[in-house]
């Protein structure tokens, strides 16, 4: 993990820093779209406490954020449910910046363009701390779950796909 202090901060970070949310900042080489996992595993993170940041369209028109462990699958039946809505589907890769103003690998749920109901995958409250995207490729964030959940206005559901 790099730390580096004349990073240019992102909309994110400033967000944080303006709720006056302590966080921490890891950067890694990335140039191009790269997974989470593979973030993960060059920052030596464990899969449990770093999330990917996905944002789904409801049948409403509605946009959804959702915020789960890199290496778990969304369960669309169980993430319509949390969020009142009959069926969701993936915001497509061509619209993530039109929709949230960041682009595919620096996707976070911290200051998007809009406010959208944003749910965190309730097996964050069992990490002290989580890490998510700060916002740009290369950059991320470590916060606590509650303090996430604060700064989105997030929910905390299940809402990822059973391992069993």
């Amino acid at each position: 993990m790099s730390m580096k202090s004349k990073e240019t901060k992102t909309n994110a970070m400033r967000i944080l820093d303006r709720a006056d949310i302590p966080y921490q900042l890891c950067t890694y080489d990335c140039v191009e779209f790269i997974d989470g996992i593979t973030v993960a595993d060059r920052l030596g993170q464990d899969y449990e406490m770093t999330f990917k940041t996905l944002v789904t369209q409801g049948k409403s028109k509605q946009y959804y954020v959702f915020v789960i462990p890199v290496h778990r699958e969304l369960d669309m039946k169980k993430a319509s449910r949390t969020v009142g809505e009959k069926s969701l589907e993936m915001l497509p890769v061509k619209e993530i910046t039109q929709i949230t103003g960041y682009i595919r690998g620096g996707c976070t749920p911290i200051g998007m363009k809009k406010p959208y109901p944003t749910v965190i995958q309730e097996s964050a409250l069992q990490q002290a701390e989580v890490a998510i995207s700060g916002g740009k490729r290369g950059v991320q964030i470590i916060v606590t779950p509650q303090d996430l959940a604060r700064v989105t206005d997030g929910i905390f559901g299940d809402v990822i796909k059973s391992t069993v």
